[in-house]
């Protein structure tokens, strides 16, 4: 019996808020903004981008960090108001909400398969979920699929991501932390 893959609650209505909004090409326009700590993966498929709206003549686009300290935000910020204003966009601002806390549960298939084809390991790409925000090991290589993984160092290259080695084809590699 095949499975039907079920979709996050989170991830489903962040999918009808920008399919219900009036501003589709706006939304379409900001996929151009990738994360400048992962190129591939657009605002909207890590889950960054929360709502775009306008308000009379002026855009407001909201986005949550991955976590509140988070570094790229301000160049994340940077990207989005020179999008605008490259396309003819002069009234808007660019909001950072910090509750709700932004989860892994907002990526979407999308932005997770664009992780593993960078290298990347995806949130839950663990074969034996231990209960931990953070595996010990059996994290799904990204380069192999092997699930004979170690973890190296809590922490990677960033702070949302663990450092994990395979124990297969001997490669490094980082996993996006289950948020």
């Amino acid at each position: 019996m095949q499975q039907i893959p079920v979709m996050p609650h989170e991830q489903y209505q962040r999918l009808q808020l920008r399919r219900n909004s009036p501003c589709a090409e706006l939304w379409d326009l900001l996929d151009e903004v990738k994360d400048p700590e992962i190129p591939v993966l657009s605002l909207w498929d890590l889950g960054v981008l929360r709502d775009v709206r306008r308000e009379d003549d002026t855009v407001q686009v909201t986005i949550t960090p991955t976590y509140s300290g988070c570094p790229a935000m301000d160049v994340m910020r940077e990207d989005i108001e020179i999008l605008l204003r490259q396309n003819g966009i002069k009234k808007f601002t660019v909001k950072t909400v910090l509750a709700p806390a932004w989860t892994t549960d907002w990526m979407t298939e999308k932005g997770r398969a664009q992780l593993r084809d960078y290298g990347i390991a995806a949130p839950n790409d663990v074969q034996c979920q231990s209960g931990k925000e953070t595996p010990e090991a059996n994290v799904r290589c990204p380069h192999c699929g092997s699930s004979h993984t170690d973890r190296v160092s809590e922490f990677a290259s960033t702070a949302c991501k663990a450092l994990f080695q395979c124990r297969d084809c001997s490669e490094p590699f980082d996993y996006f932390k289950n948020i």
